[in-house]
């Protein structure tokens, strides 16, 4: 049984920040957005829009709000842990119960959306149509934002040592994550180290993820200067550092922003979560309002099943007009730019399906009546139920990077990417994933436990 987005509204604790809700959801719709903006699809193939027309790159600066949704992360982790670890038994580990009680409404629709894809996949590469130009395309694309998911796997494994480390030394943490990352692009761009960027995967994001704990705290007074230093360090790094003008990955560039993150994308990132908290007290106001907080609700219900199939939604529109016979004008034409809204209008009410089908797997289950049954930690204790669950997250983690990686083309003929220094098959990734959850959901009691953020 899962409780309702009225009652769960009704049941808000009165010192919840609703701010951190709202802009949960709306830097995952602004995602979504973008990406239905930015498809480029034609009869031969799949583009970006920022590519084709590149005087557009500039938008990415007010649509990659990605940082956001990660620093909201961070709040939330340094809230939860914090709860959990007054109020846990000290025979659990609280580490392992961290874990499964943040991932359970993260892994859920996940692993079913890449289930339920792995076997569309298989049936119609099985069939003999699996290497179309656009059906090949949409096969390599569509689990492309699941890197999202990784990142954010890899900041919730993370939360217990860096919460430590800010609790320490507060901005200090910040900076020297920040200033790692600065180094890291020193040596990849100044002296052509090898495979030294990649560090920034992980010190980019978890600054980012820092910024949450430091908003927790409330040791975000100045939120106007973190804005001003961020868009000025930005502006500076683009204009006269090696790093290119969009915010987001170009097909085809020498130095992505994004893949692995750099400097500059920490910079904007600074902007953004400045920015974001200059309006956080008429927002707070706003949100007040019995009948905006519903929606906020209600959204925040169902903002990661929304995620993981709007490209889904998105492709199925492209294909309704090819199988229509519609025309698919040249991308960024006037008449490509007339179908817009028709187009989003279209993959909105498509992922509304997909939502209502899918929904059930992200719901939150309401609240049990009286406490559950004690239940005994994996064998071993506190110690055995954490290692357990550190490697559950760890193959969670990287089974889903694989697959963003890897895509779901080729798994018959065992087509594979290279996750760090290995090479990956999608079937690999899959089982990876699948394996971890498992871990992770083993390592801890099964008790209903509920955490805030």
């Amino acid at each position: 049984m899962t409780a309702s987005a009225r009652d769960l509204a009704l049941a808000t604790p009165p010192g919840r920040d609703r701010y951190v809700d709202l802009l949960r959801v709306a830097s995952l719709g602004t995602v979504i957005g973008g990406h239905w903006l930015m498809a480029a699809v034609s009869g031969d193939g799949i583009g970006n829009l920022l590519a084709l027309v590149p005087g557009l790159q500039v938008l990415t600066w007010g649509l990659q709000v990605m940082p956001v949704f990660f620093f909201v992360g961070g709040f939330s982790h340094a809230l939860s842990y914090r709860s959990l670890a007054r109020r846990s038994d000290p025979a659990a580990s609280v580490y392992a119960t961290f874990l499964r009680a943040r991932l359970r409404r993260l892994l859920r629709p996940t692993l079913v959306f890449v289930l339920v894809w792995a076997a569309a996949a298989l049936a119609v590469q099985l069939a003999g149509h699996g290497g179309g130009r656009l059906t090949g395309a949409a096969l390599r694309m569509v689990t492309q934002p699941l890197w999202f998911i990784g990142i954010y796997l890899a900041m919730v494994a993370f939360t217990p040592p860096l919460l430590k480390l800010h609790e320490r030394h507060g901005w200090a943490g910040f900076a020297a994550l920040a200033g790692s990352a600065a180094l890291v692009d020193v040596l990849r761009f100044a002296f052509g180290v090898p495979y030294v960027e990649f560090l920034n995967f992980a010190l980019v994001w978890l600054a980012v993820h820092q910024l949450g704990f430091l908003r927790a705290d409330g040791r975000i007074r100045r939120p106007a200067l973190l804005a001003a230093a961020g868009l000025a360090g930005a502006v500076l790094l683009v204009a006269y550092g090696p790093y290119p003008l969009s915010m987001v990955g170009m097909p085809g560039e020498k130095v992505s922003n994004m893949a692995p993150p750099t400097l500059a994308l920490l910079a904007h990132a600074m902007w953004l979560v400045g920015a974001v908290q200059l309006l956080a007290r008429p927002a707070a106001v706003w949100l007040e309002r019995p009948r905006v907080w519903r929606g906020v609700v209600a959204a925040n219900g169902v903002a990661m099943t929304a995620f993981l199939w709007h490209l889904t939604a998105m492709l199925g529109v492209y294909g309704a007009q090819l199988a229509l016979g519609v025309d698919l004008p040249a991308p960024a034409g006037a008449a490509w730019w007339a179908q817009v809204p028709v187009r989003i209008l279209a993959a909105s009410a498509l992922t509304a399906g997909f939502v209502a089908l899918f929904r059930r797997f992200e719901a939150a289950p309401a609240a049990p009546a009286a406490p559950a049954e004690p239940h005994t930690p994996a064998a071993g204790g506190a110690g055995v139920g954490g290692l357990v669950a550190a490697l559950g997250i760890t193959l969670c983690l990287l089974g889903i990077l694989g697959l963003s990686m890897t895509g779901l083309g080729g798994l018959l003929d065992g087509h594979s990417a290279t996750l760090i220094a290995f090479p990956v098959t999608a079937p690999v990734a899959i089982g990876m994933a699948l394996a971890g959850a498992l871990l992770v959901e083993r390592s801890a009691p099964a008790r209903s436990v509920r955490l805030g953020g």
